[in-house]
This record gives C-alpha cells, structure tokens and sequence, in this order.
C-alpha cells in the first residue's frame, strides 16, 4: 500500500462518523458507529439478561414440549411464548431505530402482563398449573427476575426512546 492510499483510507474512515446523517425513522439516540444507544452502557447489561432468558426460555420449553408434553401442555406452551417473546425483546432492544423500539415496547409490555397474569393465576390456582412455567408465582424458580425485568426494561427504553422528528 503506498503512502497516498493509506491517507486517503485513513481519511475517509475518519469522515464516516462526521458524515454520517440521521436516516428516516433512526432514533437520535444512535451513536457515530450507528450502534444503538439502548446497546451502550447499561442497555449491554440489559439485553444480556434478555439473551440468557431467551435461551433458557426455548431449552427449557423445547424439552419439556418434546419429553412431556401431554403432562401440562397450558404450562409449557406458556413457556414457549415466554420464550418467543425474550426473544423479541432481545434483538429488538440491541436494534436502533424507532420500529425496533416500539417492537421492544411492545415485547416487554406482552412479558409484563404475561409475568403479572400468570403468576397471578398460579398463585391464587395452584392445581391450573401442575408444573411451573418461567412467568409461574411471578418468576419464583428465577429469582423474581423475571418480574423485575420488564420493569428494568420499561425504564430502559423510556430513558432512551426515539426522537419525534
């Protein structure tokens, strides 16, 4: 590489972040890379959590959908919705933009009544739920994490929604 390529690369990876225009529809809350802030800092942290309950939402539904299924079926298929909708909330948190964003609000209000009413029903009628599902007496067998991570969630994306522009 000569010495004038090299000056004309580095210059135009140096203009990239500067040049960099605000798209239709993009939160302004992107940073210079284009990287949503709700991914920075805490919003790592978050969508971690999100990440590990996807997946242990799906290994725990998977298998207890194939292997006993005909034991509890409500339950289980309660955990695959769980599941579906970490999932969701999930990508559409590390996404920037306005349409991940409402995609997140509405993922983390579908978990927060899911949370709320099935723990709920599975309080108050223990034998409607023979065996646990992640939402069961509020996300007991997870620590109540799974109660207190749609409100972390809420929080997160009211601190870091969109612009109206």
């Amino acid at each position: 590489m000569s010495r004038n390529d090299s000056r004309s690369n580095s210059g135009e990876h140096r203009g990239e972040g500067a040049a960099r225009r605000r798209e239709p529809g993009t939160s302004h809350a992107t940073s210079e890379q284009g990287v949503s802030s709700r991914a920075t800092g805490p919003g790592r942290l978050l969508i971690a959590v999100y990440g590990v309950f996807a997946l242990a939402a799906t290994a725990r539904a998977a298998f207890q959908i194939t292997t006993k299924f005909s034991e509890a079926p409500v339950a289980y298929l309660l955990s695959a919705v769980a599941a579906v909708v970490y999932v969701v909330a999930t990508f559409s948190l590390a996404r920037p933009g306005v349409r991940a964003f409402r995609v997140s609000l509405v993922a983390v209000s579908v978990e927060f009544v899911g949370v709320l009413t099935v723990g709920l029903l599975s309080v108050l009628d223990a034998e409607a739920f023979p065996h646990d599902t992640v939402w069961s007496g509020f996300g007991r067998g997870y620590g109540f994490v799974p109660l207190v991570l749609p409100i972390l969630g809420f929080l997160w994306l009211r601190r870091n929604r969109p612009s109206r522009t």
